[in-house]
């Protein structure tokens, strides 16, 4: 079961910096009634995130309605890459609404097609064209369809796509199938038989031969029934994200030899990790790897709703032919109007870089921690602005949620916002914009709340 957070004010030590100020209980007693009309009017997860009524957001701060402030670690989740209401974005946002068009459908629009040449221009040489959508889940749908039309167009049987077991490629129907979730796919009553999974590499594992190890599940995946000739393409996670984990680069090399020899589609899923959140402006490039479709989502905004597939005119040209090429909001010109802005920001403010910089800083102190409390930490996953940090039980060895949990409502009573993920790693994904100051203080606070569950935790 998942962790549920206390939404009781409690009351907790003062805290006043620079960068965090705690001066109520926690959560403020007056966001209170917030929380009790969400779980009246609303069903969802609201108890699995921090017990924090947001009232506004500002570049790598969060704040309530009492004054509380927060050094944000969770860019809400992978979104504000250039920070919370950048004032760039803002202004785009704002003077296309002056424009009095806030909603076109598919219809040309010139805040579209100035968003689409900049992000072709960024994402060269890996696409020539791009469709837009609204959500991530919605971008991994149309990359779905367009991989199962391009084998298609070749033999009407080769239909199969081979994913990885528990990648998050969203929330919808195809999304759950190449994830193998068995629990929803039980309530649909339906599996796609041509969708083929591999178990994920872990890569903690240093004494496998990953290049043989790629080669041994593909034979496993054919003794039991997959056909090569049939599968169309490949469907990668940029990395599994409830880990920050990223596939060995072995691995990897022989995975695109066999696509290689074999014909067949790569596609990578960049929802949480374009856009520079890992130093580089798409994860697979530190890989080297060259996708035939890359599907964004997030940080391609850092503000509202808005996802893209990226590709070849030849190959994008099959979500229009087969209908699945925009959907009601996409190209919405305020998100495109945030988007252009986004890039913009991305690109002027030289934010790719300077976030392989500061990766340093967050992965040297993150190392120092881990070294001071091996009983705790087994391993901390990641690149860039992007990291997990995985705990485990310092009697068996095994996972440690409640751990994880607990260190998350610490820290966020410190003045630290983590990304809480209900099971044993603790996910960091600030926004890019981050100064190094705020940076090094989310480390220290961090650190103060493993020490201080450490030693009340009952494992």
């Amino acid at each position: 079961m998942p962790f549920n957070f206390d939404f009781k004010p409690k009351k907790v030590p003062f805290v006043q910096t620079k960068f965090r100020t705690i001066k109520t209980k926690i959560p403020s007693p007056e966001t209170v009634e917030i929380f009790r009309e969400m779980d009246k009017y609303n069903t969802g997860s609201g108890g699995v995130q921090l017990p924090i009524a947001w009232d506004k957001a500002i570049d790598f701060s969060v704040y309530d309605k009492a004054g509380n402030k927060w050094i944000d670690w969770t860019s809400t989740i992978f979104v504000a890459n250039a920070g919370h209401a950048n004032p760039r974005i803002k202004k785009a946002i704002k003077d296309q609404l002056d424009k009095d068009l806030v909603h076109s459908y598919n219809y040309p629009t010139e805040i579209r097609n100035k968003f689409l040449a900049k992000l072709v221009k960024m994402s060269k040489p890996y696409g020539d064209r791009a469709l837009l959508f609204s959500g991530g889940s919605e971008a991994c749908e149309a990359v779905f369809a367009i991989m199962k039309a391009y084998g298609q167009k070749k033999n009407k049987d080769k239909s199969g796509i081979i994913s990885f077991q528990n990648a998050m490629h969203g929330v919808t129907m195809a999304a759950q199938m190449l994830k193998n979730n068995k629990k929803v796919l039980a309530v649909y009553g339906f599996k796609d038989p041509n969708i083929f999974h591999l178990p994920f590499p872990f890569n903690w594992d240093e004494k496998v031969n990953w290049a043989k190890k790629f080669n041994d599940d593909i034979s496993e995946l054919v003794k039991g029934g997959m056909k090569i000739k049939n599968i169309s393409g490949i469907m990668l996670e940029a990395y599994q994200g409830w880990g920050a984990l990223f596939y060995p680069m072995p691995y990897i090399k022989e995975l695109i030899k066999f696509a290689k020899k074999n014909k067949l589609l790569l596609a990578v899923d960049e929802i949480q990790g374009g856009c520079g959140r890992t130093g580089k402006m798409f994860v697979f490039e530190h890989y080297g790897l060259k996708p035939d479709l890359i599907a964004l989502g997030k940080g391609l905004s850092s503000s509202l709703p808005l996802s893209a597939v990226i590709g070849s005119k030849e190959l994008l040209a099959l979500a229009e032919e087969f209908d699945v090429a925009h959907s009601t909001h996409s190209g919405n010109p305020l998100s495109c109007a945030a988007g252009l802005a986004n890039l913009e920001e991305i690109e002027s403010r030289n934010l790719i870089t300077e976030t392989a910089r500061k990766g340093k800083i967050l992965f040297d102190g993150l190392n120092k921690i881990k070294n001071k409390y091996l009983q705790l930490i087994a391993h901390i996953n990641g690149k860039g602005l992007l990291a997990a940090v995985l705990f485990k039980n310092p009697k068996t060895g095994g996972p440690e949620s409640k751990f994880t949990s607990r260190v998350c409502e610490l820290a966020m009573e410190k003045g630290l916002l983590l990304v809480h993920t209900s099971r044993e790693s603790i996910k960091i994904a600030p926004p890019l914009t981050i100064s190094d100051a705020a940076l090094r203080e989310g480390l220290a606070v961090f650190e103060e709340s493993i020490d201080e569950v450490g030693k009340s935790h009952k494992f």
